[in-house]
Formats: structure tokens, C-alpha cells, sequence
């Protein structure tokens, strides 16, 4: 019923606005927006048949011109496979079950339609939307996969203060990548967000403090309460490079319609050298476990986080720590190449899960049109976790 009505209330007043004098220009000060993305997507994994998911990403949508500060918006989405059977649909097509996964299912939907007024600096936003907070280490639009995580619900933001940002949400509907077919593929919620962030701090930093209390009715174990500050800066070390730094703490408990009971810590340590050839970091990022339970980032965008062969999307029970380098490079011709490594073991008892090599390489041709190649390659030092090597030969178009 709460979607319903998110809906009825971004319909209705368009239509009273363009029956008004006022209405043409609402529609043709608008603009069209549309994205088109081409992949490839290979997976070897031991234990399953491998995967090739051949896929195209198609959104179309429409922002109009604004009036007396109000503005809509809506968008569709489809997502086409080329032999949707050639990999596991994330279970979605009982033949390709001995395959490995790719989550990017067969979908067409409604990915954003919201109505939105700004007066001053504040602006609040009803309806389907993205929401992305920081880093997206805790709320994302996971725009890596093919369908993106979208929310309805009610968005605030100020920027009254100078240099500050303060966010408040409810989510009422959790519209996962999975797609509307997969049960799993949007949770009914009675969530609050709220994110506030101050910038022009010392060392160019910036500081955030958050909370963020996520209940899902079908599926409670993902509910939790988390809060936390994290700092991100940059100190100039000459006339070409640069000293950028990120620290985090968090907390999290279990909260309403959890059954759990636990309390989890994250924190993370990143620092590394800036310039216009490259950077290179390092870091340490731990999710912690009590009572076998792990830190948990449901609304994250997770595939940026713990190694692209996402085999952590899913804090493991005894915890994950992270250990990582990360290097990028900006190459001759318009390239740029991006790698990690990542040494994985469990928070709990240090055992060593496993080690990734990824890579990327991308580059753009011309306004609208950039291109991907990029790998991953996880060996398991645990037979909890399997061998599994992935590539992707991506091209998209955004205008």
C-alpha cells in the first residue's frame, strides 16, 4: 500500500502542473536520459559448469524542467540475454543450475520514478530513487550490475550549512539486482538513514557521521542498526603528489525484526600517494563477528568492496579482514588501469580464506561511450571457498 501511494502522489501533481499554464514549460525545459551497456561476462568456478552471460543494460527516462521548485522523474529498465540459460540466473532458470552464477537476470521494470521540491538549499524527494551515501560502503546503488539497487521512499537533504551535507530517509521498499522475479528480489522495509557530512576540515578532510537502522520484514536477518564516523583527506606532500588517507569505525547490533543477537565492529585504515600519473594505497578493512555472526552491509554496494569475484558479499560468520594494495594508473592514448590485491582471512580466528588478483583497464571514446576490460582471480587457501577466475568486455553508452 505505501508503494501505491508513493506512486499516486508522483503522478498526480505532473499532471495537475501540466494542465496549468505552467506545463509546457515543465515538459520541454526536461531532458531525456538514456544508457546502454554491453557485456560480456565469463566465469570459471571450480565445483560448477562455467558461465557466460552475454547481456544488454538498456534505460530510458525522462527529468522535467523545474516549476515553483518542484521536478519528476521517471525511468525504465531492461535487461536482455543472448542465451539467458548459459548461466545461472541466480536460480531463476532451474536449467542452468550446475552453472555459475552471474546476477544479472531476464528483468524489465520501473527503475526510478519520484517527484521532488527544492526550496533553498533543501530538497526532498518522494518515490523510486538511487540513494548513495559516501563510499557506498553501506548504502549503493550497486551500479556494477546490469539492474541497479533503487528505494522507494522519502529523501531529505540540507545544505543550509556551509560545507555540510545532511541526509535523512525512510525506505519502505528495497528494490534489490536480483530483479521482481527472484523472491529475494526486493524487501519490504521500515527503515531510517541518516548520514551527515562536513568537509573543509584540516588536511582537506572530510568527516561522517552516520546511523543507519535497516528492518526487513522478509528478511530479518539482514536487519541491523549501524553507526559510525569515518575521516577522508589529502595532504599535500609536493607540487605533484599528494598524501590522501581514509580511517572508519563502526558499530552494529541486531534491531527490529532481526532474531539475533549479536554486536559486530568495522573499521578501516587506507592510506596511499596521489598524483597525475597514478596512485598507489594500502589498506586494512575488518568486519568483525560475535556470537558467529559478521558484520553485515546489506544496502552496500558490495561488488566494490572485498574483490570482484564477489565471493564476499556476505561477511562470512567468524568476520572477514581485508588486507589490500591498490594501484591505478593513467596511461598514453586515454587509458586508465586500475588493480588490487587482496589477502582474505576470518576476524575471529585468522584463518586464511584466500587471496584475489584484479585488474582493469578502460577508456573513453568520445562524450558518451567508454569501455571496460576487466578480471578477477581468487584462489582459496580454505576448502570453504573455491577457485574462481571471472572476466568482463564491457561497452557502454550514457547520454
Amino acid at each position: 500500500m505505501k508503494t501505491k501511494l508513493l506512486f499516486c502522489t508522483f503522478l498526480a501533481l505532473p499532471a495537475a502542473l501540466v494542465a496549468g499554464d505552467a506545463g509546457s514549460d515543465f515538459l520541454a525545459k526536461g531532458k531525456l536520459s538514456l544508457n546502454a551497456r554491453l557485456r560480456y561476462e565469463g566465469v570459471e568456478q571450480t565445483g560448477l559448469l562455467d558461465a557466460a552471460a552475454l547481456t544488454l543494460r538498456t534505460r530510458v527516462g525522462f527529468t522535467t524542467g523545474d516549476y515553483a521548485g518542484f521536478k519528476a522523474s521517471v525511468e525504465g529498465e531492461n535487461i536482455l540475454a543472448a542465451d539467458g540459460d548459459r548461466y545461472n540466473q541466480s536460480g531463476l532458470n532451474p536449467v542452468a543450475a550446475r552453472r555459475a552464477v552471474v546476477g544479472d537476470p531476464d528483468s524489465s521494470e520501473i527503475n526510478q520514478a519520484w517527484l521532488s521540491y527544492t526550496t533553498g538549499k533543501t530538497a526532498a524527494t518522494i518515490g523510486r530513487q538511487r540513494l548513495v551515501l559516501d563510499n557506498q560502503r553501506f548504502i549503493g546503488d550497486v551500479g556494477w550490475r546490469q539492474n541497479q539497487q533503487t528505494f522507494d521512499g522519502f529523501v531529505v537533504q540540507d545544505k543550509t550549512l556551509d560545507h555540510a551535507t545532511l541526509t535523512y530517509a525512510y525506505l519502505d521498499r528495497i528494490n534489490r539486482v536480483l530483479g521482481e522475479r527472484h523472491p529475494q528480489g526486493h524487501w519490504n522495509s521500515k527503515s531510517h538513514v541518516l548520514n551527515a557530512a562536513r568537509a573543509g576540515l584540516p588536511g582537506g578532510g572530510t568527516l561522517v557521521v552516520y546511523g543507519y537502522w535497516l528492518d526487513f520484514a522478509n528478511s530479518s536477518a539482514n536487519s541491523c542498526a549501524t553507526w559510525g564516523a569515518s575521516y577522508t583527506g589529502a595532504r599535500k606532500l609536493s607540487d605533484t603528489a599528494k598524501l590522501a588517507f581514509r580511517a572508519e569505525l563502526a558499530g552494529q547490533t541486531d534491531h527490529g525484526s532481526s532474531k539475533l543477537d549479536y554486536q559486530a565492529r568495522y573499521w578501516l585504515a587506507e592510506a596511499g600517494v596521489t598524483g597525475k600519473p597514478g596512485s598507489a594505497s594500502l589498506g586494512h578493512e575488518v568486519l568483525g563477528s560475535d556470537n558467529n555472526i559478521g558484520f553485515k552491509t546489506p544496502l552496500a554496494t558490495l561488488h566494490a568492496f572485498n574483490g570482484w569475484s564477489d565471493l564476499f558479499l556476505a561477511t562470512p560468520a567468524a568476520g572477514l579482514v581485508n588486507t589490500y594494495v591498490k594501484g591505478t594508473a593513467n596511461l598514453p592514448e586515454g587509458f586508465a588501469f586500475t588493480a588490487f590485491y587482496h589477502w582474505f582471512e576470518a576476524d575471529a580466528n585468522r584463518t586464511k580464506f584466500g587471496q584475489e588478483f584484479d585488474a582493469m583497464l578502460t577508456r573513453k571514446f568520445g562524450q558518451y561511450v567508454t569501455a571496460a576490460v576487466k578480471y578477477a582471480d581468487f584462489r582459496g587457501d580454505s576448502p570453504a571457498f573455491p577457485h574462481v577466475r571471472k572476466v568482463w568486455v564491457q561497452l557502454e553508452y550514457v547520454y
